[in-house]
């Protein structure tokens, strides 16, 4: 088995784990920066909305020699905007020009056919209208709406309320973070951009549920035994899915990698800037909250409840008064727990924020059931 198989076989079976819920300020305090950082960006710069939502006009020339650089110097002299140009497989241009009407498109394709000394016939002219992608934007933002709320009915009834609120506020971060990394680097906001934002809030959810289904299973009958606090069950439902987690977001992020930096960085396709810097922000970010952001804050909420309260104080004297003894501070060596069906077994005699790679201590004496 590869090392990697082994970490995550010994985290599944919580022999040694991370506290990720234990730091769970530091994570807070990681996301409010950045999340400041995006909102700052988004204010100060705003959105470089594209020509769908702003209206212009995209002129398609035939195959010819001029270079994108001496296009682009053409195209905005003639026009007084700052055009994009793009190079086609043909081997002809992509001219597209924003905030431009009829009449406006009517004399710069012209112009451009003195100046690219291509006749006019063969330029392809193509007015947009900024209705069209205003359209789209109501629509998507009407689906967004309706995905909200669907997902915090289905997961306050499949597990509970604070699971369904800690899943909102992560999906809310992701797209907040994606959304100010675009206003940051001032790539285009085109329709494919819309349609990343709302793939990425699929798979944000499916390590959140994947996590949460654990530690629905993890937390039954937590109430009857007095080894764990919620935090600590929290936590080591995190961890098993923490390799799984891992991998599945690299192999995600491979083929995004591939469109964003080779296809739109090397080779130059900047139409695939629009959706791939969209998924691999979003995918990225929304392994971050999966792991950093919605489990521990459940832990949070969840803490606050007066059973959980009574729950950590019980483990916590029960704890104390087995160091007392000179004994694990679980309370036993590894015998089963009468208080509840959580205590007991190998798996259960590490704390649940070990650090990976740390063995398990061998218990100093037997304690007295309880």
């Amino acid at each position: 088995m590869s090392r990697l198989g082994s970490i995550g076989a010994r985290l599944y079976r919580g022999e040694v784990g991370y506290d990720f819920v234990g730091k769970r300020m530091i994570w807070y305090g990681i996301s409010i920066l950045i999340t400041i950082t995006a909102v700052a960006g988004l204010m100060v710069q705003g959105l470089n909305m594209g020509i769908e939502f702003k209206g212009g006009v995209v002129i398609t020339t035939p195959r010819t020699a001029v270079s994108v650089t001496e296009a682009r110097e053409v195209a905005e002299e003639v026009s007084g905007h700052i055009p994009i140009v793009q190079e086609l497989g043909t081997g002809g241009l992509r001219i597209q020009i924003s905030d431009v009407d009829t009449a406006q498109a009517d004399k710069i394709k012209t112009a451009l056919a003195d100046d690219l000394k291509v006749s006019e016939d063969k330029l392809n002219a193509e007015l947009v209208g900024p209705s069209w992608g205003e359209q789209i934007a109501n629509k998507a933002w009407t689906g967004l709406g309706v995905f909200m709320i669907l997902v915090v009915i289905y997961l306050a009834i499949a597990f509970e309320w604070r699971m369904a609120l800690a899943a909102l506020i992560a999906l809310i971060h992701d797209l907040t973070i994606t959304v100010g990394i675009y206003a940051l680097v001032g790539f285009e906001v085109t329709p494919g951009t819309v349609i990343g934002l709302l793939t990425i809030l699929g798979y944000s959810l499916y390590d959140t549920v994947v996590v949460f289904d654990g530690l629905k299973e993890g937390s039954k009958d937590i109430t009857k035994q007095t080894r764990w606090t919620y935090s600590e069950i929290a936590n080591r439902s995190l961890n098993s899915t923490l390799v799984r987690s891992i991998n599945t977001t690299v192999v995600a992020l491979l083929p995004v990698a591939g469109l964003l930096f080779i296809g739109g960085g090397v080779l130059g396709a900047g139409m695939l800037n629009d959706i791939s810097l969209s998924l691999f922000v979003g995918l990225a970010a929304g392994a971050y909250s999966s792991i950093f952001i919605a489990t521990p804050l459940v832990a949070d909420l969840k803490e606050r409840d007066p059973q959980m309260k009574a729950l950590k104080k019980r483990v916590l004297a029960k704890r104390a008064a087995a160091a007392t003894r000179g004994e694990s501070p679980e309370g036993a060596d590894g015998t089963e727990d009468t208080d509840g069906a959580h205590d007991g077994g190998p798996e259960d005699v590490t704390p649940a924020g070990a650090v990976v790679g740390q063995r398990r201590q061998p218990t100093r004496g037997r304690g007295k059931r309880r």
